[in-house]
């Protein structure tokens, strides 16, 4: 009977990791985050999550003008001890230079978008979007799993704007069955098909 090696976790260096030890170091768990140094392992995502990411992508490739792309997942380098992963960013179509690419500059983001999951609410409410203000990236967006009058999962998405002066974001908007903006472009998505496949 053959026993499986226990998994050996990273040791962290005197000072913590850097940005650039995230593509580095081997066998770490998929959408790894490095945040103030540290590495950040993420839970099994709920099915919302899935579906809200799913969602979000799609309608804001659909949306977006040509000089733009959208992906999910992609790392964006903020400093040297700070390499988030947002759930789905929007960024400038010529920040894209090769395939094999694991992430982008806070100058190339347009947008950032965290869906929030019960292990990374201080993260993705306080921490996340405070680094994305600070590296001035203009827009970002919170999306929640509210909860609907039949007690369902209802998607509540909040928006926020750059306010260049202090680096900080205002709320421009909470929400909750349909999300219209004009910023960064035009996109009107409907948040309960969260619900339904799409």
């Amino acid at each position: 009977m053959s026993v499986e090696p226990e998994y050996a976790w990273p040791r962290p260096p005197a000072g913590g990791y850097t940005a650039e030890d995230l593509d580095r170091i081997p066998d770490l768990p998929p959408h790894t985050e490095l945040i103030d140094g540290s590495l950040v392992f993420v839970s099994p995502q709920t099915a919302f999550h899935a579906r809200a990411m799913r969602l979000l992508e799609n309608r804001l490739l659909q949306a977006a003008p040509p000089e733009l792309d959208v992906f999910r997942e992609m790392t964006v380098t903020l400093g040297k001890r700070d390499r988030p992963e947002p759930d789905v960013v929007v960024v400038r179509a010529e920040a894209l230079t090769r395939l094999r690419q694991t992430g982008f500059r806070p100058e190339d983001v347009v947008l950032a978008v965290e869906v929030v999951s019960d292990d990374s609410e201080a993260r993705d409410r306080e921490t996340k979007p405070r680094k994305y203000a600070a590296a001035g990236i203009p827009h970002f967006w919170r999306v929640e799993a509210g909860e609907g009058e039949d007690g369902a999962a209802s998607p509540v998405a909040y928006v926020f704007e750059l306010e260049p002066a202090t680096r900080t974001y205002a709320v421009t908007g909470i929400h909750h069955e349909r999300l219209k903006t004009d910023v960064p472009f035009p996109v009107d998505i409907d948040l309960t098909a969260v619900a339904r496949r799409v």
